[in-house]
């Protein structure tokens, strides 16, 4: 229905929200200002013992600092007791004394004809408990005796019986003042597609009533005696009272246990439900006959932040623990999840406590695993992973399910957990220590060329660029204006790599910048070399760029030309390597996998090839990518270049 304009804020005003929220909490007094309507207390909506829930009288307004919930009066009533939006204005309009405007005739009628439903469903609860003691119920009693659920116990969960004949309840219901249609419609009586004839939905059953979290009845569930029988355990329709998807059994009472303390524990029927609490776990709630759904998940994360599913130790029960995963890893939130209890095979909750006791089934929660456990255990039970092919399957299949996570952060630490397990199941061959490597001074380097002993380093190199921590691309940098400065005329002939070229440090961006913009020349270059002068004398004086060959061999242009296109080469494939590196990270994202590790090794080996330098080709003779020849003496001048500054095979220098 509509209300008319200034109603809810006139409700709002008249309302006291700490006085709403004061039913269901304990005030913090050493936080708590009363006289500022500051109200301070632990959350109702989340299991904690901090007063992080926050109530600004003034204002309004709630919000909880451990799990987020916010909203005003109004939305407390909805969230706490489980109302639609009309049915919490209805009773605050109450307690407020404010008379309710007059109702649109249709949600009237809609919201009495969910009052007279709720009515039958509490009258057919009250007719089958009262079956239970009859003679008829003596099979339904024993076998409740069997169970070890006795007559105190019966009575506190209201258990009861529905009699063997067709239309036992519907007469009884009938025999109150109710409508036919009304018994039809609340789920509690059926009419067959070939018979128009009425008929009890759970006859011949042990009857559990539903309730929902205010303690209505809003639905039946039954348990057939019958071995013969098509379902073991049956649920009322869906109705305008019941939405199965949208409840859970035991909900009120569990919730309020979970208040006090107690862990949350999701069961699967209700017979594991009704052991467990009479064993002392009063926080346990069941799904209604149906896989959990989204809304019975965010209904669990309302009473608390980390539910315990209890699964029975067979391939159902696990099965089972594997939907809710899939359901619940778009759903996580920081301090929002889930931990999995798995029983012993073969048992469920009611076994266990019966054969065990409480002491085992605490022992089985204290045991429970995080839910990143199960689906791990999920994508590698009985697999054999003895191929890189079969190895990056399973990462593919783990990061497809962590990418499903929307919480960034929750996702990254996801990744670390993976990524630990995933080391616990592969390992990692322990590689041997590598030898330094230092020239043999006394032989050829050649195949079976004996190791020298290492050398100290002298004081030029401790001074240079490498020692001092320039990257890989910033010594070629430097060796490359070094060149240029040296070889004008090589300008020219590179300009068109060098013009798409940044270099990393803006001085020497500058001065690449200045040589293609230079025209070639002694008083043009000698110009520029004062324009820059810090930055050429800088250059000049890095031990690493005086000792490269195309620096000492002022005279020799082709011998420099090599040296530049090889070194170009290199600075493009170490940038291109980066470059797939960084992607690589991003579509990494805390997780490993074989495609990720085949693109970084490919990187990784167009460096090396770059590294090589000029290849040999036919005869005696060598050629760069340019065109341009060497002979074998040449070729070992310009490898030594390498030698000093070989980056792609084991990232440092061996000047």
């Amino acid at each position: 229905m509509s209300l008319p304009p200034g109603f809810i804020d006139e409700l709002r005003t008249r309302v006291s929200l700490s006085q709403v929220v004061g039913r269901k909490v304990i005030w913090d007094v050493r936080k708590s200002n009363q006289g500022k309507g500051d109200m301070w207390a632990p959350c109702p909506f989340h299991q904690e013992k901090s007063a992080s829930f926050h109530v600004d009288d003034r204002k309004g307004f709630y919000y909880c600092f451990g799990c987020h919930a916010k909203g005003d009066a109004l939305t407390f009533i909805k969230e706490t007791e489980n109302l639609g939006f009309m049915e919490a204005v209805e009773l605050l309009a109450r307690e407020a004394g404010m008379p309710m405007p007059a109702r649109d005739p249709v949600a009237a009628q809609k919201a009495d004809r969910r009052s007279q439903l709720a009515e039958v469903m509490e009258e057919a609860v009250k007719f089958c408990r009262l079956q239970l003691k009859t003679a008829g119920g003596q099979q339904a009693r024993d076998y409740l005796d069997r169970r070890g659920l006795k007559a105190d116990a019966q009575d506190r969960w209201q258990i009861g019986w529905s009699p063997e004949g067709r239309q036992a309840v519907f007469a009884a219901m009938q025999a109150k003042g109710f409508a036919p249609d009304l018994i039809l419609d609340s789920g509690v009586c059926a009419v067959s597609d070939h018979n128009d004839a009425p008929y009890d939905r759970f006859r011949a059953r042990i009857i559990f009533p539903i309730r929902d979290a205010r303690g209505r009845a809003i639905s039946l569930g039954g348990r057939s005696l019958d071995p013969n029988a098509r379902a073991k355990y049956l649920n009322g329709p869906e109705t305008d009272l019941f939405d199965k998807g949208r409840n859970l059994f035991n909900l009120g009472p569990a919730r309020e246990a979970a208040g006090k303390g107690a862990p949350l524990i999701v069961a699967e029927g209700y017979m594991d439900v009704i052991a467990l609490s009479e064993a002392g776990f009063t926080a346990t709630v069941a799904p209604l006959g149906t896989a959990v759904t989204e809304d019975q998940l965010r209904l669990m994360w309302r009473v608390s932040p980390e539910p315990v599913i209890a699964l029975d130790g067979d391939t159902a029960g696990v099965r089972a623990a594997l939907r809710v995963i899939d359901l619940a890893l778009p759903l996580l939130e920081a301090g929002q999840g889930l931990r999995f209890a798995v029983l012993p095979a073969g048992l469920d909750p009611d076994d266990l406590l019966k054969s065990q006791g409480a002491g085992a089934m605490q022992a089985v929660l204290d045991a429970a695993q995080p839910m990143v456990n199960l689906l791990w255990q999920r994508e590698t039970e009985g697999r054999v992973f003895d191929s890189p092919e079969r190895k990056a399957a399973l990462d593919k299949t783990l990061r497809t399910a962590l990418m499903r996570i929307k919480d960034a952060s929750i996702r990254g630490h996801y990744g670390e957990e993976i990524k630990r397990l995933r080391w616990d199941l592969f390992g990692q061959r322990k590689a041997a220590p590598r030898k330094e490597w230092v020239p043999n001074l006394g032989g050829a380097r050649g195949k079976g060329a004996p190791w020298a002993p290492a050398l100290p380093p002298v004081a030029t190199t401790k001074s240079s660029a490498l020692a001092l921590g320039a990257s890989d691309e910033r010594v070629l940098e430097q060796v490359i204006l070094a060149t240029l400065l040296t070889h004008p005329s090589l300008i020219a002939t590179f300009e068109p790599v060098l013009d798409r070229m940044i270099f990393t440090d803006p001085e020497e961006d500058r001065l690449r910048t200045g040589l293609l913009r230079c025209d070639v020349g002694a008083e043009p270059i000698e110009k520029l070399r004062q324009d820059h002068r810090a930055v050429v004398e800088s250059l000049l004086h890095q031990n690493h760029v005086i000792t490269a060959p195309p620096i000492r061999k002022t005279e020799d242009r082709e011998f420099a030309e090599i040296c530049l296109g090889d070194m170009l080469r290199k600075l493009r494939s170490a940038r291109g390597g980066r470059r797939e590196v960084n992607e690589a990270v991003e579509d990494l994202d805390g997780l490993a996998d074989e495609g990720l590790t085949w693109r970084l090794a490919q990187a990784n080996e167009a460096r090396f090839s770059a590294a090589k330098g000029p290849e040999a080709v036919k005869g005696e003779g060598f050629v760069a990518d340019n065109g341009v020849e060497m002979d074998r003496e040449e070729l070992e001048e310009a490898r030594s270049l390498w030698d000093r500054i070989d980056f792609g095979r084991n990232g440092r220098s061996k000047t």
